[in-house]
């Protein structure tokens, strides 16, 4: 049956391009101040009609709290068969600076054996995984199955977030296949198993009642971005790695680890240049907080008058590991940040937003079952990976499902470059997950009965 399979989802794979392109052509960036919603409707119509015909039955779309739709549909279990939750989303990020991108970003573009483009991997590359396995499985679908498409997770407006508890028994499975995660690198199965969770904070330094002029008061007038540059040093240690008071940052990561060489081409860190704080870097990524200065408002370079800035702020975000209670790091980083100030001035901090980071439980049989279609389909266990990135809507399924397993795999990889200019996707990615997501859902069917 595993060679059937394979051989179904080789000759699905034009398909799965064409598929890509066509979604892929439509902007669907949940901002409407950036592009029309018409494009996101646009693009929830065509993942509905795609999965109707994959054989869902009353795929619809809903609308959910923060005004996105949701595609939501379903296929009745066999007698005594499990059901799994088909998780993506349709949102893309926006394509940010067009002149950066080596091919049009709303164009599929295949180019060194990879497809690019806006969404190839960050997610619709998944929605395409998900097509293929399920089309190669035809009528022969051992499970039931719940889909669930987002449409504005790239956003984090928390529209299906909301709309989950209130619609518990719509969405209710016993396995959660959260797909908007991949493998540690082409060619290695892995299964995300942690999410850091976030603390943002918004961070104002006032010194003078306004800027004056750097020739008549510099020197004994307090500088606020002088002020605010100490603090924000304040945050790292001699090595770089982060420092907050109050925070324990020397956690260690026991899954499967990331080469350090492989980190500094997959993050593009120039030669010479030196990775920030110390162990091991899949500790710093998925064991220890981190913090990131993510904007500074303060006069630009070109248009700078001569004058000490009375006023400087900055977007600070501090991504928080499993075992970290985000409320419990905002406040330490507030305290901080406020300790640290210099020379008497005024700080304020804001806070923007927390998530609460997610560890998933491994030792059911949707793990197991999911473990033999990756050594099946790759020929090698499957590897424990953490995601630097949050997603709030785990955390909102594991408190509305506690007995259900979720688990987040897909298609993307250090090399997809999502959220940057010139994202792409590996086919042999899709290829193969496609497989894994097809035997998975017939071990489960042996291996998850309730």
């Amino acid at each position: 049956m595993t060679d059937a399979l394979a051989r179904r989802i080789d000759e699905l794979m034009p398909r799965a391009k064409s598929d890509l392109a066509r979604l892929v052509a439509i902007p669907s960036v949940a901002d409407p101040r950036q592009y029309p919603p018409e494009r996101c409707r646009e693009a929830a119509e065509w993942v509905a009609a795609a999965f109707t015909e994959a054989g869902l039955q009353d795929v619809h779309l809903e609308e959910t709290p923060d005004g996105s739709h949701a595609v939501i549909g379903h296929r009745p279990p066999p007698p005594g068969a499990p059901t799994v939750l088909l998780y993506c989303h349709y949102d893309v990020q926006p394509a940010l600076d067009d002149a950066a991108w080596t091919s049009p970003p709303f164009e599929l573009t295949e180019r060194d054996g990879r497809w690019y483009g806006r969404g190839t991997a960050d997610c619709k590359g998944n929605i395409v995984m998900h097509l293929t396995a399920l089309r190669a499985l035809g009528d022969d679908i051992p499970v039931g199955l719940k889909l669930v498409a987002e449409g504005s997770e790239e956003q984090g407006t928390g529209g299906l977030e909301e709309y989950v508890p209130p619609h518990a028994g719509e969405l209710h499975a016993d396995a959660l296949l959260v797909c908007d995660t991949g493998n540690a690198a082409v060619g290695v199965p892995t299964a995300t198993i942690t999410l850091r969770g976030l603390a943002n904070v918004v961070v104002t330094v006032r010194a003078l009642e306004g800027d004056v002029h750097s020739g008549m008061f510099g020197g004994p007038a307090p500088d606020a971005l002088a002020a605010l540059v100490r603090i924000l040093d304040s945050l790292r240690d001699e090595h770089g790695g982060t420092r907050i008071d109050g925070l324990d940052c020397q956690g260690t990561w026991a899954g499967v680890g990331y080469d350090e060489a492989q980190f500094r081409t997959d993050a593009g860190v120039l030669d010479g240049v030196s990775l920030t704080g110390g162990g091991t870097v899949a500790d710093r990524l998925w064991a220890r907080p981190a913090v990131t200065v993510l904007g500074i408002d303060c006069p630009p370079v070109v248009g700078s008058a001569a004058a000490v800035p009375g006023t400087a702020r900055a977007r600070v975000s501090l991504r928080v590991p499993p075992g970290t209670d985000p409320v419990t790091a905002r406040d330490a980083l507030t305290a901080h940040l406020t300790a640290a100030a210099p020379w008497g001035v005024r700080v304020e901090v804001e806070n923007e937003s927390t998530g609460s980071p997610f560890e998933a439980a491994t030792d059911g049989p949707a793990y197991g079952a999911l473990d033999s279609a990756m050594r099946e389909v790759y020929g090698k266990p499957m590897a424990f990976l953490g995601q630097g990135g949050s997603i709030p809507l785990c955390n909102v399924f594991a408190r509305t499902y506690p007995s259900a397993e979720i688990i987040l795999m897909g298609v993307e990889e250090p090399r997809c470059l999502i959220h940057a200019p010139n994202e792409s996707v590996d086919p042999e990615e899709i290829r193969h997950m496609a497989h894994v997501e097809a035997l998975f859902l017939q071990n489960y069917a042996k291996a998850g009965r309730p």
